[in-house]
């Protein structure tokens, strides 16, 4: 007899349940006057080189915190503390993507209503993040020069749930025969009229694009 059936309606009531408690999430950050960025991306992305970077550079504009999954190290979290910003990692064993509950338990005893921004660093997949909704304001999705042009390609779930895409490491573009038309085109066919930034977060190149959507956001969020 064929389990299938039974799977598709546990996954149903575990997203189900999940887009609850993301509700309850964006009420509480409404609430707080908090904007919300979610990251994600896969391994090696450089997705922590620009959330260091963005949190270093933000924090005399904007108060800022982030929250970061990774399956079993607090390593990424070491190195965003170091930005001097509010730092929790949230270590997911074997589940590779954070859900709407792991972001609620983590915030216990945080003062939401003391920050402008908040930062969520997904785990290191493109797949398993798509279906789960965290309360995020912005979602974006990252792909670097190195992965390859095709990216969209392969995961258009996870672009067609986005609301911006970045291209990181593009001061390796040439090295790696990146051809960005390519990836352009291929973002587009998969989400068209999806917002792309360029970003290399070593040279700082596009780095101010970023950082002034941001603050605009936040801005405008906070009314």
């Amino acid at each position: 007899m064929s389990t299938q059936p039974r799977l598709v309606e546990v996954r149903q009531k575990v997203l189900k349940h999940n887009d609850l408690l993301a509700r309850n999430l964006r009420d509480r950050f409404r609430a707080a006057g908090v904007y919300v960025v979610s990251l994600v991306s896969s391994p090696g992305s450089g997705k922590t080189a620009l959330l260091e970077k963005t949190l270093t550079l933000l924090q005399p504009k904007l108060r800022v915190a982030a929250l970061v999954g990774d399956l079993a190290t607090d390593n990424d979290a070491l190195r965003l503390a170091q930005s001097g910003a509010p730092v929790r990692q949230i270590q997911t064993g074997t589940v590779c993507h954070l859900d709407a509950e792991m972001v609620a338990k983590a915030l216990d005893g945080w003062q939401l209503q003391n920050l402008d921004v908040l930062f969520i660093e997904n785990v290191g997949n493109l797949v398993c993040p798509s279906s789960y909704d965290l309360g995020e304001n912005l979602r974006v999705v990252l792909m670097s020069v190195t992965e390859g042009e095709d990216k969209p390609l392969k995961y258009p779930t996870i672009f067609n749930t986005a609301d911006l895409a970045i291209i990181t490491k593009t001061d390796l573009a040439a090295a790696v025969e990146f051809d960005r038309d390519a990836a352009l085109r291929n973002i587009e066919s998969v989400r068209p009229g999806l917002n792309v930034i360029e970003v290399a977060s070593k040279t700082n190149a596009g780095i101010d694009d970023w950082l002034d959507l941001l603050v605009s956001a936040a801005s405008q969020h906070l009314g």
